[in-house]
């Protein structure tokens, strides 16, 4: 089969587009024919080796997989061949107290399909039958490959972490992005008032089509200021973060009292200070 794959870290010039062996299933497992595969940013962190002890080389990416089922296991019953999947990207040994609970990202034995295994950037991919989920007759292979990785980030975000609720106000950091997309239908979904930020006209007119309420230019706007206003001074309950180092102090500003900060990324850089005693007065959980 035809795929996409590094056999050393580096930058894009490290991909090459080569014949590999089609993968086998285990008895458990299904053949995916491949049909759509989305470009996460955990495969550009992927192929620059971040975490690099965790990935298999030479190494096919992508972890936001739709396809076709082309082949199962013996043991697979709920699943037949030309069945059109999305596949849920990660794998947990659903065993472990994490697991029970839950929070199987915390699994010891978790791996994400696309970096710890081969992924969808390849004719095939091999992955667990309960990892396996069925398309709606009305999304493309396309829209389904969208899914899989930003809009679980994103629930698990809202939801899980930061307990968002009908009526609140969320600040969503860089809406153009998978995540900051998929977090502003969520919290709509949900019930809240969104605020979203981006760095064009373009996608803040996107933001408004799905669902945001008021939009920031976050590059000629002071955000903070912004938030405060249409908020009449109460501010953003929650404040969904993905970039990190730029936008930390911003988001402290941004946060009513009792405020909640979750994130999930760091793209500007992972380090930030902060006044210790500015969490506690006003009560903010991170």
């Amino acid at each position: 089969m035809k795929a996409v794959l590094f056999r050393e870290f580096g930058g894009p010039e490290k991909l090459s587009y080569e014949d590999v062996a089609e993968p086998k299933i285990s008895e458990s497992e299904a053949l995916i024919r491949v049909r759509a595969c989305a470009l996460n940013h955990l495969d550009i962190w992927a192929r620059q080796g971040t975490r690099g002890e965790r990935i298999p080389m030479p190494h096919i990416s992508g972890c936001d997989i739709s396809g076709e089922i082309a082949r199962v296991g013996s043991l697979v019953k709920n699943h037949k061949p030309g069945d059109k999947a999305l596949i849920a990207p990660g794998i947990s040994d659903g065993t472990c107290e994490y697991c029970a609970t839950g929070w199987d990202s915390l699994c010891e034995s978790y791996k994400i399909i696309g970096y710890e295994t081969q992924g969808g950037y390849a004719e095939y991919a091999t992955v667990p039958s309960q990892n396996v989920l069925p398309i709606p007759d009305h999304l493309s292979f396309e829209e389904a490959a969208s899914v899989p990785l930003v809009f679980l980030t994103a629930w698990h975000m809202l939801t899980t972490r930061a307990h968002l609720i009908a009526g609140e106000t969320v600040l969503v950091w860089a809406a153009g992005s998978g995540v900051g997309s998929a977090a502003i239908q969520v919290a709509k979904v949900l019930g809240a008032k969104v605020i979203a930020t981006a760095g064009n006209d373009e996608k803040l007119d996107r933001a408004k089509q799905i669902g945001a309420d008021w939009v920031v230019n976050h590059h000629t706007q002071d955000v903070p200021t912004e938030v405060k206003r249409v908020t009449n001074g109460r501010k953003a309950n929650v404040v969904f973060d993905h970039i990190g180092q730029a936008t930390w102090e911003k988001s402290m500003r941004s946060m009513a009292p009792a405020g909640r900060l979750v994130n999930c990324g760091v793209t500007s850089g992972g380090k930030a200070e902060i006044d210790i005693r500015y969490i506690f007065v006003r009560q903010f959980s991170l």
